[in-house]
């Protein structure tokens, strides 16, 4: 098999650019691409999921990792470049063209893929939200993507942090993330005005007796005047104060003080 060109030859010849509209920031860097595939474990003939690949960088690093990737991609101009990787690697790499948040991914694969991702900062977090709020065990195996390190800070953060909130519960109320590396601004080109992590997050089991939309609503009241005391936040939310009374917590206390197992137990009670 002949030798791949250098990334930044192919953008030259296909006449590619970053995409400010579509979010884009392209990696250049062979190592550190190879370094974010590597994240998931082991991908030799796996199924990986990719969003975005644009001209092709990390989708480079995950087939030579031995996965067999179906990209989704709705730039078409980048769709060329694509197909040489396709052809580069036979059997190993499809392409659909189109946006992620409309395409039937589950139906793409046999089993359960990794989804990896260098996410297009303007969809990254509301597919995230979708991809967490899947039927659980949900149809992925893990997933490991790329945002603004806000985001991911967000995604991983502790209770009586400034960045806990709806997000993290949402993340970790049943399944594990963690940030796996960041990653200087100065790596993308062009350079985003803000530094980036990867994330990977590894589904665990639901816990007993709590309905998602329950504990949706729950987070939502609560963080929505999250300096307000609870007694205040989720007078609205039909049960919400007896309860918090059930449960021994404090309705004076304000929602960035409750852990992911306090909000757990409240929508479990609101779930029976």
């Amino acid at each position: 098999m002949s030798e791949l060109p250098p990334l930044r030859d192919v953008i030259r010849r296909h006449g590619l650019s970053a995409s400010k509209a579509l979010g884009q920031n392209f990696l250049f860097d062979h190592q550190l691409l190879a370094r974010i595939a590597k994240v998931p474990g082991d991908l030799a003939e796996a199924e990986v999921f990719e969003v975005g690949p644009g001209p092709g960088g990390l989708t480079r690093a995950l087939l030579e990792g031995g996965a067999r990737v179906a990209a989704v991609e709705r730039d078409r101009r980048c769709i060329p470049a694509l197909a040489e990787l396709s052809d580069h690697f036979p059997d190993k790499l499809r392409v659909i063209e189109g946006d992620a948040l409309e395409v039937d991914a589950p139906a793409l694969f046999d089993g359960k893929p990794h989804i990896v991702a260098n996410l297009p900062y303007n969809v990254g977090t509301a597919l995230l939200v979708r991809w967490l709020s899947a039927e659980w065990r949900p149809w992925w195996k893990s997933l490991t993507l790329m945002f603004q390190k806000e985001v991911a800070e967000r995604i991983v953060a502790a209770p009586d942090t400034e960045s806990y909130g709806r997000l993290a519960v949402l993340a970790q109320w049943r399944s594990t993330p963690r940030i796996a590396m960041t990653v200087h601004r100065s790596a993308f080109t062009p350079p985003p005005k803000v530094m980036s992590a990867v994330v990977h997050i590894v589904p665990t089991e639901t816990p007993a007796g709590v309905r998602l939309s329950v504990l949706e609503g729950i987070t939502g009241a609560a963080f929505g005047q999250r300096r307000k005391m609870l007694r205040q936040s989720l007078k609205g939310v039909p049960g919400a104060l007896a309860a918090m009374e059930t449960q021994g917590i404090e309705s004076s206390r304000r929602a960035e003080t409750l852990s992911v197992d306090e909000f757990v137990a409240l929508a479990r009670v609101l779930s029976a």
